[in-house]
């Protein structure tokens, strides 16, 4: 029999006459060919200039502040003051599949995230399905973080010059909108951010973390003033299911952890760095999460919160009775949750990046600018795509289609490291993903159980999503995959 995760003869693999339609959908691309493909693009290849920290703060980039600032309003009417409780489940889940991100970051360092990994381990058809759950991921999350930064946008105008934004403008149509402005806009601010490069773009990233995580400990220190611990006796109120419900909804608020693995043909040390950046980015997310969302609802009845996207600021303002300290929030948020599109954003560019390399999706998607080492035409695409969707959709439906995206691409990851620790177990690894495989087991179960707590809309969404894919598959990169059928040059 052949084994399909062996590196093939002479580097190439088999001639796909060799193999009938199921053996190609299974077939595995060896680690050695995805390390050995990494930063090499069209016409170009990426430019190896990031270290520990900048990976970190891409990590942190990418996540802090989508749940607090945009989710958290919707998010506790469902589960009361034990949203608190929700945040940890969430955190919970998140940091299972955050183990066995860092291990499989630290073992095959590209740019595809888990795609990359599902296509090492449990073939092209897993891995494709993969891909595809990360442009859910990635591409509708940077829509759905957009819609929330015009809510900011807005209070910052109404704290500063005192007008806002025609509701016409600033709203998709299903909120009473006509067409979000500003959610476009941010998107093509971030895509001129990554356009010069990416080092140029983790600067930038780096003093917007460094801002966010200023507003966060500045609303927690002002915050705790309004604290009323009698806002806690009910602690469950719509009890566990409740607290699931919201846990599923905010597991949005962790999508972005693992940006830093799609980083990995950008890093300076990609295996010693990935998987530290990983999990010290989300221990930071975590404890700031927990803490803030603690003091939200001490210092504000949980009936009282109302769906906004700005809940923060409206909480700063209420506990000072003045105008001042929610405007300066809103301005924090408006400069955090733009890093969190810049890092999504160009997360989604690196994904569609190695799927291009592999012939899944068109060639474009892979080339690379000799000047700035970027992929410039995938970028421009993308933030098209992006910023047009969170002109056009409404927040909520966004988020939790991306959730359901996350938690199913987090579910192969954690399969993916148990099935590379029996086929390579002594390949070289950076990290290892402790009490394996109980740990990885864990981290799918409670990715299926978050899963089963979105709404059945979702669901119907996630299918039809799933059933697009496949078809573009089929028609598509079955036939382009340089794995299956590859290019005379690469048979030699």
């Amino acid at each position: 029999m052949l084994d399909h995760g062996a590196p093939p003869h002479n580097g190439g693999p088999a001639a796909p006459h060799s193999e009938g339609p199921g053996m190609r959908l299974m077939r595995r691309k060896p680690v050695e060919r995805l390390v050995a493909e990494g930063g090499h693009g069209e016409g170009g290849t990426l430019r190896r200039s990031l270290g520990l920290w900048q990976l970190t703060m891409i990590s942190i980039g990418a996540t802090l502040g989508t749940g607090i600032f945009v989710v958290l309003g919707e998010a506790v009417p469902k589960a009361g003051p034990a949203v608190t409780l929700s945040f940890v489940i969430a955190g919970l889940t998140a940091l299972f599949s955050a183990l066995s991100y860092a291990e499989l970051a630290g073992t095959i360092p590209v740019s595809g995230s888990s795609y990359s990994y599902a296509y090492a381990t449990m073939g092209e058809l897993i891995a494709w399905v993969c891909g595809w759950c990360l442009m859910l991921e990635y591409g509708v999350s940077v829509a759905a973080v957009a819609v929330g930064w015009g809510e900011y946008l807005n209070e910052l105008l109404d704290g500063t010059i005192g007008v806002t934004l025609p509701a016409a403008l600033s709203a998709p149509p299903g909120d009473g909108g006509v067409f979000n402005a500003p959610a476009l806009i941010v998107v093509l601010l971030a895509m001129a951010f990554l356009l010069g490069g990416a080092r140029e773009s983790a600067r930038a990233n780096t003093v917007m973390v460094l801002v966010k995580i200023g507003a966060l400990v500045l609303f927690c220190a002002i915050g705790v003033q309004g604290f009323r611990s009698g806002n806690y006796e009910n602690f469950m109120p719509l009890g566990m299911a409740g607290v699931s419900a919201a846990g599923a909804t905010l597991f949005f608020s962790y999508i972005g952890f693992d940006a830093a693995s799609t980083a990995g043909e950008e890093a300076k040390n990609a295996q010693r760095d990935l998987p530290r950046a990983i999990l010290l980015s989300l221990a930071i997310i975590t404890a700031l999460y927990v803490l803030v969302a603690a003091v939200a609802v001490g210092a504000k009845p949980w009936r009282q919160f109302t769906d906004s996207e700005a809940a923060l600021a409206q909480i700063m303002r209420e506990v000072t009775g003045q105008s001042f300290w929610g405007t300066l929030l809103a301005f924090c948020a408006v400069i955090a949750i733009a890093s969190v599109v810049l890092t999504v954003l160009y997360g989604q560019t690196r994904i569609l990046f190695a799927m291009a390399r592999d012939g899944l999706v068109p060639k474009v998607f892979a080339r690379v600018s000799p000047r700035s080492g970027t992929p410039r035409a995938n970028t421009l695409i993308v933030s098209l795509f992006c910023g047009l969707l969170a002109a056009a959709v409404p927040l909520g439906q966004l988020a939790d289609a991306t959730s359901i995206g996350t938690l199913f691409a987090f579910a192969l990851v954690n399969i993916a490291v148990v099935v590379l620790r029996r086929s390579r177990p002594d390949m070289p690894r950076s990290f290892r993903v402790p009490l394996s495989p109980l740990l990885p087991a864990l981290g799918f179960g409670f990715c299926l159980w978050m899963m089963g707590s979105l709404s059945t809309v979702t669901w119907v969404v996630f299918g039809v999503w799933m059933a697009v894919g496949l078809v573009f598959y089929f028609l598509y990169g079955y036939r382009r995959s340089r794995l299956a059928a590859p290019a005379p040059s690469e048979a030699k």
